[in-house]
């Protein structure tokens, strides 16, 4: 990869993206996107190759690199597997994307069968590699769709199943993303939601119920004990962890997305080990009709930290924006950017916003070459410069088809927002459109992004 001038990090040139079919009414497999990103490219931000599963509506959904814990003077690691754990299905992909980066291949399969029984998990979220190389990923539930949080392993050489990470008698009620910071020796988990009540779609009867999580689980590292529990408040539903990138910092966020709120976690008391939860920021519910309540959250669905440790970007799914925040005083982050590609409050659709503490008119459809973009930004990937901010919109296919029919109908969509990373600021641009709906196999959901020369979500520093 060709590197950035004077900066010495490699500039992405090609994105792995899963992609659903699961309730477009398809019947085609997923796959693995690879996009060029290469602006000097005759194929640039158009799909180059689809690696598809051998299986059907598995809902691939997060994904994570085999080596991803990496001492912090090097962060070129090698990048050679990347782990596709299915949201639905429960299995676990291995894609060898090393041998030819732009035609990746796939070497492993682990089946359901086997997480069921030998672990009593399912429904798998968050994958990230642990500092003896083996691969941690977050559960949300049992085989049956019960609430289960906690973790499963998988050898980081021979990609087998070891089994669970934690003790069974400390497996939280849900759970859904987590990160680490190896020199305080703390893991720090969310909480994600039940999966057979809101696996079936949103459903207001589901507030008040234990549906959608609230806790946010701090972990003893090297003895994968549970340690502390901070309740975060009903139907909070803590998605998105962050810890800071710098390896000594003993601090990071979480963001709930039905609250509303990021908090910052932070160590209290160094000789204790004990951790400590305060509000950083609030994003208000907005007063609306025409919606299914009558207050409509931000429904923050992923969080980015630069590398440089000076932004953080949330993405909100519902409102439509996504928002930068100068972060160098850690407890009072600062809104510098903020740019809306799409969401449910844009003016001419069926929802009317009553009251808005932020916004004084509703914002306007976002339209790139000739394609109006429907849905809202939901996960998001950032270069290593932090100059250019990748993102899609699709969050979960039963919630899309919800939410965002048209999503489901048209496909979704990438784009790129360039970010000032001196003053603060985004802007869409304008000339940078991956349209999933223009499949072969007809209009698909795309989701996580990753890029092999490496990001901003995938490194751990140790």
């Amino acid at each position: 990869a060709s590197s950035e001038p004077g900066l010495g990090t490699p500039r992405e040139e090609v994105a792995y993206v899963t992609c659903t079919y699961r309730e477009t009414c398809i019947d085609q497999p997923d796959f693995l996107a690879t996009v060029d990103l290469n602006p000097r490219s005759p194929y640039y931000c158009q799909v180059i190759h689809r690696l598809p599963m051998p299986n059907l509506k598995d809902e691939l959904h997060s994904s994570g690199w085999s080596a991803g814990c990496v001492c912090f003077d090097n962060i070129t690691t090698k990048r050679n597997k990347l782990i596709l754990p299915c949201l639905i299905s429960s299995r676990i992909y291995v894609v060898d994307v090393g041998s030819q980066c732009r035609a990746p291949k796939l070497c492993k399969m682990i089946e359901p069968v086997d997480v069921f029984w030998k672990c009593n998990k399912g429904y798998l979220g968050v994958p990230h590699s642990l500092p003896n190389g083996d691969i941690l990923i977050a559960n949300m539930g049992d085989p049956a769709g019960n609430g289960k949080g906690g973790f499963i392993v998988l050898d980081g050489e021979t990609f087998e199943l070891k089994g669970n990470w934690e003790n069974e008698c400390e497996a939280p009620p849900t759970g859904y993303d987590f990160w680490y910071q190896p020199r305080h020796n703390v893991l720090i988990s969310s909480a994600g939601l039940v999966p057979k009540r809101a696996g079936r779609g949103f459903n207001p009867d589901d507030l008040k119920k234990g549906v959608f999580g609230r806790r946010l689980n701090v972990w003893n590292l090297s003895c994968r004990t549970l340690t502390q529990c901070f309740d975060l408040g009903e139907d909070s539903l803590p998605l998105s962890v962050k810890f800071l990138h710098n390896p000594d910092a003993a601090e990071g966020y979480v963001s709930c997305a039905l609250s509303g709120i990021i908090y910052r976690f932070y160590k209290a008391c160094c000789e204790a080990n004990t951790w400590s939860v305060e509000e950083a920021i609030q994003i208000p519910a907005k007063d609306v009709s025409g919606w299914i309540l009558p207050k409509m959250p931000a429904f923050t669905a992923d969080m980015v930290i630069s590398l440089d440790d000076k932004y953080l970007y949330l993405s909100n799914w519902l409102h439509g924006d996504i928002r930068q925040y100068e972060i160098s005083k850690t407890c009072k982050p600062r809104l510098v950017g903020q740019v809306f590609v799409g969401g449910s409050i844009l003016r001419g659709g069926p929802v009317t916003v009553c009251r808005d503490e932020e916004l004084k008119c509703q914002p306007e459809p976002l339209v790139i070459k000739c394609k109006r973009v429907y849905g809202g930004p939901c996960k998001m990937q950032l270069s290593l410069d932090g100059k250019r901010l990748y993102v899609t919109n699709s969050f979960y296919s039963t919630w899309d088809k919800q939410f965002y029919p048209n999503v489901v109908r048209e496909g979704s969509v990438m784009l790129q927002i360039d970010v000032d990373t001196e003053k603060g600021g985004l802007t869409v641009n304008k000339n940078f459109l991956v349209d999933f709906g223009k499949e072969p196999n007809g209009p698909c959901l795309a989701h996580a992004i990753r890029f092999p020369c490496g990001d901003s979500t995938s490194d751990i520093l140790a």
